[in-house]
């Protein structure tokens, strides 16, 4: 069951509610003090003004002692009420947090669950279809491959699982191999083209880009930007894919003619389940791993990951790696 906004505001009300009384009470028995203190001067007062032999030093004593005592109040008051403050603001921002985990994982598994199912049901219709209906080759042959595309991304959806928590728990240790970079870029290219034969992919990649790393990782970090391209950028708009070498830099650009990303979101997106818009909705494509595990691989390969505005719309994606000597 999801957390809605009334709950939200129902616990933070409680919490609020609680904190308040607090420290109502605190204030409360700092002023009973003070007065208790104050009526015990009046009455030590009176009664050494009633002793004959009552000194001015004897005076002096008795409201020294008052005024140490209400310092002591103070700073016991002063020192109650920062502690209750700083308690009362890790806990608050510990719920906060972990609020907002439990709403962004009850969103992930509605968006899991659509990401998952819509590949397993096509796939499943596809070979109903084959099975019971007499088809031509051609035909087969378009629902063959259709099936493909929806296992392939079923298999680049659990490859994202699968990795993206090995790396946050460190279960995962990466290789550090020569990496030929401008295949792996090639390979990406030229699978997504059959992937989808009606977009148009421009793609201008430097031969023989060598980098130290993990070819699994580097593989999902090529797709996952390609597909991220793809899948925010209108059909009939270009995705362009250019590897470069500068100097001792490999420069990979991914950039579509999207919406676009605004400032605020540019560092947000490498965030886990974080996605724009409205993430709660059923329909809602993606599970806001893909760009997370960009940034995971990336910073694990001592590289740099940056989002800028491309030209006339949408945004380019830029990673730098550096070249093997």
């Amino acid at each position: 069951m999801l957390f809605r906004p009334k709950k939200f505001h129902r616990i933070f009300a409680i919490f609020w509610f609680l904190l308040a009384y607090i420290i109502a009470a605190l204030i409360f028995w700092f002023v009973m003090l003070s007065k208790q203190n104050d009526q015990m001067l009046l009455l030590r007062l009176q009664h050494a003004a009633n002793d004959k032999n009552t000194r001015i030093e004897q005076i002096n004593k008795i409201e020294a002692e008052h005024n140490r005592k209400v310092k002591q109040y103070i700073g016991e008051g002063v020192t109650f009420l920062i502690i209750i403050l700083a308690g009362a603001y890790l806990v608050y921002r510990a719920v906060k947090k972990q609020l907002k985990q439990s709403q962004e994982q009850q969103h992930f598994m509605m968006a899991i669950t659509h990401e998952l199912k819509t590949p397993i049901s096509v796939a499943q219709l596809n070979l109903e279809t084959i099975q019971k209906r007499k088809l031509d080759a051609e035909q087969q042959e378009r629902l063959i491959q259709n099936t493909l595309h929806e296992i392939t991304r079923l298999n680049s959806l659990c490859n994202n699982l699968l990795f993206s928590s090995q790396l946050e728990a460190n279960g995962y240790k990466i290789l550090q191999d020569e990496i030929n970079l401008s295949v792996l870029a090639l390979d990406s290219v030229n699978n997504f083209i059959r992937r989808y034969p009606q977009r148009v992919i421009d793609a201008l990649i430097d031969e023989n880009i060598i980098v130290s790393g993990d070819a699994n990782l580097l593989q999902i970090l090529i797709n996952n930007l390609i597909e991220n391209a793809i899948k925010y950028s209108p059909k009939e708009t270009v995705i362009t894919v250019h590897l470069i070498q500068q100097k001792n830099t490999a420069l990979l650009k991914v950039a579509d003619k999207g919406p676009g990303i605004n400032n605020v979101d540019k560092e947000k997106v490498f965030e886990k389940f974080y996605r724009m818009g409205n993430e709660a909705t059923k329909r809602a494509k993606g599970t806001g791993l893909g760009l997370y595990l960009c940034k995971k691989i990336v910073t694990r390969h001592n590289g740099k990951i940056t989002i800028a505005d491309n030209t006339g719309g949408g945004s380019i994606f830029a990673v730098q790696l550096n070249i093997t000597d």
